[in-house]
């Protein structure tokens, strides 16, 4: 399973430290194998996270000959429009999407034929932003946190599982942004 990071505009020392904390959770969890997780980030900055081609590039590049290695895109913030649009473009292409993952994604239309995920720093950016598309799993932070920190600090988020209509094991009373991802990355990789 390749897990793709499309960062937003932002400093990259953030994208940094949703990176390892996502691995560190997926190699400290026995259900997913450690070497089952292959974390790439895309480099883009500034407004090449816009863009759907660059990222589309990024990804022939990483996997060329293996376009049928599903791919898990999580993106955040500005770097969910590139990477909707290379989600369509790498299946275009022949490639497979696993899902598609949404951080804060506020105002971005997403629709698809593969499995989307929104996650929302508030309550009021998870229920506009859903009125675009949001697919089914959902993660809001409960209380609400700043924009940025649902990115550099997942694990300390405390958020609401909505829409569970697919078939993942009930998550506990509360559950952090981090648990909510590792149920989904435990999902996909078992499917």
């Amino acid at each position: 399973m390749s897990i793709i990071i499309c960062p937003g505009i932002h400093e990259p020392e953030l994208t940094e430290s949703f990176r390892v904390g996502l691995l560190d959770v997926v190699v400290r969890d026995s259900a997913i194998a450690p070497n089952a997780a292959n974390i790439l980030v895309y480099p883009g900055k500034d407004f090449l996270v816009l863009s759907a081609l660059h990222i589309l590039q990024f990804l022939r590049h990483r996997f060329t000959g293996s376009l049928k290695s599903p791919i898990i895109l999580i993106s955040f913030s500005a770097g969910v429009v590139g990477a909707i649009g290379a989600a369509h473009l790498w299946q275009l292409f022949g490639g497979r999407v696993r899902a598609f993952i949404a951080i804060d994604g506020w105002g971005v239309p997403l629709q698809g034929n593969f499995p989307i995920h929104r996650m929302s720093h508030d309550y009021f950016t998870h229920w506009s932003s859903c009125l675009l598309g949001c697919g089914q799993n959902n993660f809001y932070a409960e209380p609400a946190v700043d924009h940025l920190s649902i990115w550099r600090s997942p694990q300390i988020v405390q958020g609401c599982w909505v829409d569970s209509s697919i078939e993942i094991s009930p998550p506990k009373d509360r559950l952090t942004a981090t648990d909510f991802l590792l149920m989904l990355l435990k999902h996909y990789e078992a499917n």
